[in-house]
């Protein structure tokens, strides 16, 4: 939703498995509120990561719908709330055919969403990445399979 725990961590493995397979793609996050626009990932997210190697860079957004559905090939929301809130600013069939849901993703763990970690703790915070990790795994193969 503000674009400082899942959407960044999300960019960061997917960065990071991008250039272990010697792959470029353009990857950005962003939320769908403004609240925290400018700032840099949750410093526990960002710890989280360093623990997995894990560089987290970005610089928190607002999704932007007259941007980012023209630039992105795919626009992929973490929960039903924000893939709601991605529906409400759609303007054509080919935008909504652009969204998916990370968990669409996943190959070995299972889940409908991935939490928000804010209020989680250090076990909220490895949930997130064990699913982000497993999803972008997928991401990355659907990827490669479509090309």
């Amino acid at each position: 939703m503000g674009n400082i725990c899942r959407s960044p961590a999300a960019e960061g493995i997917l960065k990071k498995l991008l250039k272990e397979n010697n792959l470029e793609m353009d990857v950005d996050s962003a939320g769908m509120i403004s609240y925290h626009s400018g700032a840099k990932a949750d410093a526990r997210m960002r710890e989280h990561g360093q623990k997995r190697g894990v560089e987290l860079t970005s610089i928190s957004r607002p999704f932007d719908a007259h941007v980012d559905f023209d630039y992105f090939d795919m626009i992929i929301a973490m929960d039903q709330d924000n893939l709601n809130d991605l529906d409400a600013v759609i303007r054509t069939e080919k935008d909504r055919e652009k969204i998916h849901l990370m968990t669409d993703f996943l190959q070995k763990l299972e889940a409908t969403s991935i939490p928000d970690p804010y209020y989680g703790g250090d076990v909220g915070f490895d949930n997130v990445y064990n699913l982000l990790e497993d999803a972008c795994a997928g991401l990355l193969d659907h990827l490669t399979i479509i090309k």
